[in-house]
């Protein structure tokens, strides 16, 4: 039987010592900003861990207070992008092992184990990749390249860190990595409108990483590239068995990188960088 990870005490919650669990700690980490309706799922899938770390930016919508009150250890700080934020977690924590989490994801029990068995092993490697399960508008895209997406969440603190990037902040790992057998959940955006919003804001993101000496002739980048993101999905990844889901997901990628290649040669650029609650799932 699992012994609780967190005991309910007046005032609050206290953490389990080390010796009533695992040899090696992990201390998980989320960003948010304005979670409401994300955060009590992801924090009861993690309730687990020894140590979780929330770094909120400011929420006004009680997301901070929730937090604390599932036993988890909230900072609240001033925006710094998206690998600054996570950095900043990281850096709280008092772990041998980081799980990073975003609010909109959920470890089932499969994965919990295997995370489990994975860090109190010998000969662990210093950081591995874990699959995600993406669910759009309450389905689960198989297809289309939304599975298995594979992303390095779970390392050992003194080997990894989240590199500087306006968008697609991914950890870097000093020494080996493997990958996880189960995946973890992932509620991104409820409805086609969310999805909408965020990648008109996001597109003018992704401009920013486009180096303008690897740019392609325009033409190429506003026709040829929109168009194969479209056939990449759709057909040869198998977006169509995804049924109309799968069709709208193609469609809107290969709008999003006409759209990011044409603001790139505008420099429709952004000023300011969206928070952890805007973040981004396209690339």
């Amino acid at each position: 039987m699992d012994v609780p990870p967190f005991v309910k005490r007046p005032g609050g919650f206290f953490k389990r010592s080390l010796s009533q669990g695992f040899e090696s700690m992990l201390s998980v980490t989320i960003i948010t900003k304005n979670e409401a309706r994300n955060i009590e799922d992801c924090l009861k899938s993690v309730a687990w861990a020894q140590e979780i770390v929330v770094v909120d930016q400011f929420s006004t919508d009680g997301t901070a207070d929730m937090a604390k009150g599932l036993g988890a250890r909230v900072h609240q700080e001033s925006w710094k992008g998206f690998a600054g934020q996570k950095n900043c977690a990281v850096e709280k924590t008092t772990g041998d092992w980081i799980l990073s989490l975003d609010a909109d994801e959920r470890i089932p029990g499969p994965l919990k184990e295997e995370i489990q068995e994975t860090i109190d092993r010998k000969d662990a490697f210093h950081g591995y990749f874990i699959a995600r399960k993406n669910f759009f508008s309450g389905q689960w895209i198989r297809h289309g390249g939304w599975y298995p997406d594979y992303c390095l969440r779970l390392f050992k603190k003194a080997s990894g860190h989240f590199e500087e990037r306006a968008v697609h902040e991914k950890v870097l790992v000093k020494g080996p990595t493997g990958y996880l057998r189960n995946p973890l959940e992932h509620y991104t955006y409820r409805s086609v409108a969310d999805y909408l919003i965020r990648m008109e804001r996001y597109s003018r993101l992704a401009a920013l990483e486009i180096p303008e000496a690897k740019q392609p002739s325009l033409w190429q980048a506003l026709t040829l590239r929109p168009a194969f993101t479209f056939l990449n999905m759709y057909f040869l990844r198998g977006g169509f068995l995804d049924g109309k889901k799968g069709l709208f997901l193609a469609a809107s990628y290969a709008y999003y990188t006409f759209l990011k290649y044409y603001r790139f040669s505008e420099k429709d650029l952004a000023s300011a960088h969206p928070g952890p609650s805007e973040k981004e799932e396209v690339s």
